[in-house]
């Protein structure tokens, strides 16, 4: 009898880890590994030296607006374009790219991987681009705000919003108050409103989702840190966040971030704002800090928003 007793308490033991195990793997990330650590090698790297790393840096400097190959002559090589491109040789362009990007964020303007550049290129951000280069489609800034090219907007005043995630999202997060919150800061400050719809309603206006690594809009997510959430502009509506983040709606660890933080931030885009690099206290300023609260919308913020819609 005993013998039986033991085989069963195994048993019994075993499928509760089959039962609880996915919820733990769900929210299972290394918390240790920034996609953006790569720079720290660069650190004092400066034009005329070849060093490997710097095709990730004009990588990731392509990303975010700051450095675009397409339009520069490359002589008869025999090589491919794309290795032409990609190689670690730290040329004129990439000094240039590096120049803009201290003056965006107001750093010492070297042209050099300083501390301080690096520092900033590390941390957590969103996934929108600060610029985009080569003139007709750079971002149109006008005192301390910006509009995405072109300043789409919404031709109509009402918005409605569902949820259509590719993983599960946590319960314990209360993700629908979150939001509603978020939307009303832009609400009391705008003519919009906005209103919840069924995820069976194919027609909402905006689509926000928690999605993980490549989820299918070709610009997949890198894990914890790097890149936190991208929105695209009215009027495609769509906003998505990464999974592999820990979202809470009161952060209080170092590897939490704060959702209502970044979904302020987000709707900014969805509603045609772009990034403000020179304002660390706006919400559209591009990075983000764990465990920080940053939901109040900055007199920029507004201003911005209020000009793009024409509102006195």
């Amino acid at each position: 009898m005993a013998p039986k007793f033991f085989l069963l308490f195994v048993l019994c033991f075993l499928l509760s880890f089959v039962v609880i195990l996915p919820k733990f793997v769900e929210s299972k990330t290394d918390h240790h590994n920034n996609p953006f650590q790569f720079l720290q090698s660069l650190e004092e790297c400066q034009k005329g030296q070849k060093v490997k790393g710097l095709q990730d840096l004009k990588k990731y400097l392509h990303k975010f607006g700051y450095l675009n190959y397409d339009n520069v002559h490359v002589p008869t090589t025999g090589l491919d374009e794309n290795v032409v491109h990609d190689h670690d040789q730290f040329d004129d362009l990439l000094e240039s790219a590096i120049k803009t990007y201290q003056q965006s964020y107001r750093l010492n303007v070297t042209g050099i991987l300083d501390s301080n550049t690096i520092n900033q290129m590390m941390k957590p951000r969103c996934g929108v681009p600060d610029h985009v280069v080569n003139g007709h489609k750079s971002l149109h800034n006008v005192a301390h705000y910006q509009f995405i090219p072109g300043t789409p907007r919404w031709s109509k005043s009402h918005l409605t919003y569902t949820f259509s995630s590719s993983v599960r999202v946590p319960a314990t997060l209360q993700m629908k108050s979150v939001f509603q919150s978020a939307f009303e800061r832009w609400a009391k400050v705008t003519q919009f409103s906005f209103e919840e719809v069924d995820p069976a309603a194919s027609n909402a206006d905006i689509v926000i989702g928690f999605h993980r690594l490549n989820h299918g809009d070709g610009e997949p997510f890198d894990g914890i840190k790097g890149v936190l959430a991208h929105s695209l502009p009215p009027s495609v509506g769509k906003c998505h966040f990464d999974a592999d983040e820990i979202w809470s709606s009161n952060p209080a660890g170092v590897n939490e971030l704060d959702l209502e933080s970044v979904a302020v931030h987000e709707i900014g885009h969805l509603l045609g704002l772009g990034h403000e690099p020179t304002k660390p206290e706006a919400i559209m300023y591009p990075t983000f800090s764990y465990g920080r609260i940053k939901r109040d919308l900055n007199s920029d913020d507004i201003q911005g928003i209020r000009t793009l819609y024409g509102l006195s």
